[in-house]
Formats: structure tokens, C-alpha cells, sequence
């Protein structure tokens, strides 16, 4: 499958693997994500929540890796399902801090249990020192790709 010297080899290529493997990742969380009615970018959105209450819309966009508008749109769905409430006013300036309801909370409890249980599906054919050298070299990859490139 090499496509020579300069070309890259699906078979060997990390870039390539790192993609299927979110592939993967991704096709079992939608499996348990939608009986709760819930996609990953919902998902994620709620978890920053639980984690971080009061984000603001710009926030969660960036956490969830999504633009400021699908966000929007995804905060008025919540909103009007009763997951998550947000201020009628800016406490300060524009930002409209949002909360989890009561439901939200239920709703994310279930859902971190079904995602968690992917997670520990994926990570069983690894000790614990390999899924920290894993974490390690992805940390490490991601900051890597976040500095600007000296080499262009």
C-alpha cells in the first residue's frame, strides 16, 4: 500500500491511524449516545457543563470543536428540552453564562456512564502505563501541531 519515498503508507502511518481510531470512537459513542437522545456534540457540551458551569457560549464552541453559530443553535436545543437554562441578561458584558437543569444533570449522568463505558472498551488492551505514554505522545502531538510551522 506505499505509495513510495515521499508518499504515505496507510498501513504505517499515525496520522492515518489516529483518524480511524477517532473513527471508530466516534461510531461507538453515536451507538450509545443516541438512545439517550443525545449526539457526541451534545454530549460534549453538557460534560463542559458538568465540569465548568457557567461557560459561555464562545467557550463551549471551542471545547466542543465547534463554530460559535452550531453551538448557538445547539444551546437554544437544549435549552427548549429542558437540559440547560442561560441568563435573559449579561451579568457582564455580553456573555450569557449557561447552566445544567436538574434534567441536564440526570441526562449527563447517564450519558458520561455510556460514554465512559466506550472509553474503558477501547483502553482494554492497554496497562496503565501504556494509556499514559499513549495520553503523553497525543499531548505532545496536538501541541506539536499547535505551534506555528517554522518549516513553510
Amino acid at each position: 500500500m506505499s505509495q513510495g519515498a515521499d508518499g504515505i503508507d496507510l498501513e504505517t502511518s499515525l496520522g492515518y491511524l489516529l483518524k480511524e481510531a477517532s473513527s471508530a470512537l466516534r461510531t461507538a459513542m453515536e451507538e450509545v449516545l443516541r438512545p439517550l437522545g443525545l449526539t457526541i456534540t451534545q454530549y460534549s457540551c453538557l460534560e463542559l457543563l458538568g465540569q465548568r458551569p457557567g461557560l459561555s457560549g464562545s467557550e463551549l464552541a471551542r471545547g466542543a470543536f465547534v463554530t460559535r453559530q452550531s453551538m448557538n443553535v445547539l444551546l437554544q436545543a437544549l435549552e427548549r428540552e429542558g437540559h440547560v437554562t442561560r441568563s435573559v441578561e449579561a451579568p457582564v458584558g455580553k456573555v450569557l453564562p449557561t447552566q445544567l437543569t436538574p434534567l441536564g444533570r440526570r441526562c449527563l449522568e447517564q450519558a458520561t456512564a455510556a460514554v465512559r463505558s466506550i472509553e474503558v472498551r477501547m483502553l482494554s488492551g492497554l496497562g496503565e502505563a501504556e494509556q499514559a505514554a499513549v495520553a503523553r505522545s497525543l499531548r505532545s502531538m496536538v501541541a506539536s501541531l499547535r505551534q506555528p510551522d517554522t518549516h513553510a
